[in-house]
């Protein structure tokens, strides 16, 4: 067989995790290809391999480089996974990986209706996602705006919800708008812990890349290169839905989420989303995505209490 050798240069702000602890990661690699000669020496790896070989083991340094770039960390299954199939990962429509989040975790759509969300946001400026609880409906929006934060293809994330229970006002809670509005946002807050490192997170807040707003706050503002997610429109009225969605400025991304099956609005008070599905469906810019049951990934039995409850309701 014809070897064939390549130097490659590791950048040396990458080096240690490139590595990995102890050298771990360069370990699971001959491990992975334990008919390869492969060698760490400073911040040069030296690998002698025949020409496929050698050519897979590039696409995947590459990749791991790229995704350190990008994420500053990588778990050792990702590295594994970027070399066993570094084409995976790339930003085609067809890949269902969304971003690789806090020490690399693998963010992905994982269902079917999921997977509709990521592909219509890379045709739609709008989207409309409608599904029950558990179905990764807010969770999938995080993700999309967090990825397009760290690709810098906008410039900040809002994140906004109607805060029902208090009353758009908030103003009996204790402390500051963010400290009134956290306990509605906190399932936002969950997912963008996944996703994001608490110090970058905090940097992010205290920079104003990331925001939050209550609903009721966003009159008069045009929000320009920004990803903004509505969760639990269904708790929106018309009017604030049609304020929202009037708040579009050039180069943003809106996401309004919501489960028609969890309405927290007064009596007598309708919900401007089945207002929107009526006003808006001919639109064909906008993008709707129906999850259902089958996208949920919670315990087994919350589908069966999803569709129970929907059946005795019918009654």
């Amino acid at each position: 067989m014809d070897l064939k050798t390549l130097d490659i240069e590791i950048p040396s702000d990458l080096l240690l995790d490139f590595s990995g602890p102890s050298n771990h990661h360069v370990s699971l690699l001959k491990q992975m290809y334990p008919h390869i000669h492969l060698v760490l020496r400073k911040q040069t790896l030296k690998i002698k391999a025949d020409a496929t070989s050698l050519k897979t083991l590039e696409n995947g340094i590459k990749a791991v480089v790229k995704h350190l770039t990008l994420h500053k960390s990588i778990s050792a299954d990702t590295f594994k996974s970027l070399f066993s199939s570094p084409q995976n990962h790339n930003k085609n429509g067809d890949s269902k990986i969304i971003l690789y989040g806090h020490h690399g975790k693998v963010i992905s759509a994982k269902t079917n209706g999921q997977i509709q969300m990521l592909k219509a946001m890379q045709t739609h400026d709008l989207m409309f996602a409608i599904g029950p609880a558990g179905s990764g409906k807010t969770y999938t929006a995080v993700a999309l705006a967090v990825k397009a934060l760290k690709e810098k293809s906008i410039e900040k994330i809002i994140l906004t919800r109607p805060a029902v229970d208090a009353g758009e006002q908030l103003g009996f809670l204790p402390g500051d708008i963010k400290e009134k509005l956290d306990p509605y946002l906190q399932p936002l807050y969950d997912a963008l812990q996944e996703m994001i490192s608490p110090e970058r997170l905090s940097f992010y807040f205290k920079n104003k890349q990331i925001q939050i707003a209550p609903l009721g706050f966003m009159r008069g503002r045009t929000l320009d290169n920004a990803f903004v997610i509505l969760d639990e429109a269904q708790n929106a009225t018309h009017k604030q839905l049609k304020m929202f969605l009037t708040r579009m400025g050039k180069r943003a991304k809106f996401i309004v989420t919501g489960d028609p099956s969890q309405i927290d609005l007064p009596k007598h008070t309708a919900s401007g989303l089945f207002f929107a599905q009526e006003a808006l469906q001919s639109i064909s810019q906008i993008s709707w995505v129906a999850l259902t049951k089958s996208d949920v990934l919670r315990h087994s039995l919350v589908p069966k209490i999803i569709e129970a409850f929907n059946k005795k309701e019918q009654l």
